[in-house]
C-alpha cells in the first residue's frame, strides 16, 4: 500500500449555525491546517497515489481567503469540512481539520 499526505494552511472565515448561544455563531476567521491522507494500492500511470498539486486545486483554492458559508453548502464545522474534504480528493481516507492550536475535527472513511 502506497500512502501520501498533503497539509494546507487557509486562512478563511465562518460563522456557525447552531441551536444554542455561542460567540461562533457570529462571523469570525481562522488559520486552519488541513492535512488530506490519501492511500493506493498501486500507482497512477505518473507513479503517484494523488498529484500534491490536484489536492491543493480541490481543497486550498476552494476555500481560501473565503467566507465559507458562501462556498460551502453545509455548516461550515470543523467536522463537515473534514467530511468535505475526504469527498474532494480521490483515495483520500481521512482528513485532519485544525482550527486551532487546541481544536481539531477529523473525518476518516470506514473500511468496507
Amino acid at each position: 500500500m502506497y500512502y501520501v499526505q498533503k497539509t494546507l494552511e487557509i486562512s478563511s472565515a465562518h460563522r456557525l449555525d447552531l441551536d444554542y448561544e455561542s460567540k461562533c455563531t457570529h462571523l469570525h476567521g481562522h488559520n486552519w491546517k488541513i492535512t488530506v491522507y490519501c492511500k493506493a494500492r498501486e500507482l497512477d500511470k505518473n507513479g503517484m497515489v494523488v498529484d500534491f498539486a490536484m489536492i491543493k486545486r480541490r481543497i486550498k483554492k476552494v476555500l481560501d481567503h473565503q467566507v465559507l458559508n458562501e462556498v460551502l453548502p453545509f455548516n461550515p464545522t470543523a467536522e463537515n469540512i473534514a467530511r468535505w474534504c475526504t469527498e474532494q480528493v480521490p483515495h483520500c481516507y481521512k482528513t485532519v481539520v485544525q482550527e486551532s492550536d487546541g481544536n481539531v475535527a477529523a473525518y476518516e472513511v470506514e473500511e468496507v
